[in-house]
């Protein structure tokens, strides 16, 4: 039988919560909180390593923990009031699982082939912005994401949410912005930088060799340590009256474009 929680002040639940508000907590512990059945089993796919699930019967069948590798995962049944203190989106399916947090320094990164597509985020601090970059990554099957000087821990709760389990599909590296430049001139990587400044539309550079598209802030945009040692810095040209968009949106347009030119291998 599995162990049942029906009070908010149990300890499991306190340390749950915790965990889903304090970078802290998730980076002392080793742990983090994903809530809902694909991003568990995205997880899961992504070989994060599952240490406690917890299922409310009122809304999740025990019978769909077959759907989960739960040999010697801490399994509770909680309350529904419990699991609404506990449910941080507004379609709940009622289940929520810790797993420990991954290593995600630039030497984890493997490239499977010779002309790796990269992208790069210098400073992102919105956690939604964050997570369409990786949902875009994911779509567009990118070699890797590297953050450079991350202003939040990847297993902020709403980064999670907002990529909707991408953070467990791409291969994602942090590091300073001269580490990442550093690891980018190792692997002969040609780097396209985003700058509204810049004079070279982005559809008239070659990025079918090793590249990485590089973005900066919607506020500052990429700093000069970027700026001043790219390959190229590149362009969308505007028409309207405001002159940028969000960092998502430049990302894909950059990204499929680079697509385009590998014709989507």
């Amino acid at each position: 039988m599995y162990k049942e929680i029906s009070s908010i002040q149990n300890q499991l639940v306190k340390d749950i919560l915790q965990l889903q508000e304090k970078s802290r907590a998730r980076k002392k512990s080793g742990l983090f909180v994903v809530e809902g059945k694909q991003e568990i089993q995205l997880a899961l796919k992504g070989n994060y390593e599952l240490t406690s699930l917890l299922f409310c019967d009122a809304i999740f069948h025990e019978s769909e923990l077959q759907d989960f590798n739960v040999e010697q995962v801490k399994i509770s049944k909680i309350s529904k009031i419990v699991y609404q203190k506990l449910a941080r989106r507004d379609s709940t399916e009622g289940v929520i699982a810790l797993f420990k947090t991954k290593e995600h320094s630039l030497e984890t990164i493997i490239f499977q082939g010779d002309n790796p597509l990269i992208l790069v985020a210098e400073a992102p601090e919105k956690p939604g912005n964050i997570g369409a970059l990786l949902r875009t990554a994911d779509a567009a099957n990118l070699d890797a994401v590297l953050i450079a000087n991350p202003k939040t821990d990847l297993y902020n709760p709403n980064i999670i949410r907002s990529s909707v389990g991408c953070l467990f599909t791409n291969q994602i590296a942090v590091g300073s912005t001269a580490e990442i430049r550093s690891f980018l001139k190792t692997h002969n990587v040609s780097i396209f930088c985003a700058a509204l400044s810049a004079l070279k539309s982005y559809v008239t550079v070659d990025y079918t060799k090793s590249s990485a598209i590089v973005v900066g802030t919607e506020a500052t945009g990429l700093s000069d340590e970027w700026l001043e040692n790219s390959t190229e810095n590149i362009i969308i040209p505007m028409q309207g009256e405001i002159d940028s968009m969000n960092v998502s949106v430049s990302a894909g347009i950059l990204i499929f474009e680079a697509k385009r030119q590998r014709n989507f291998k």
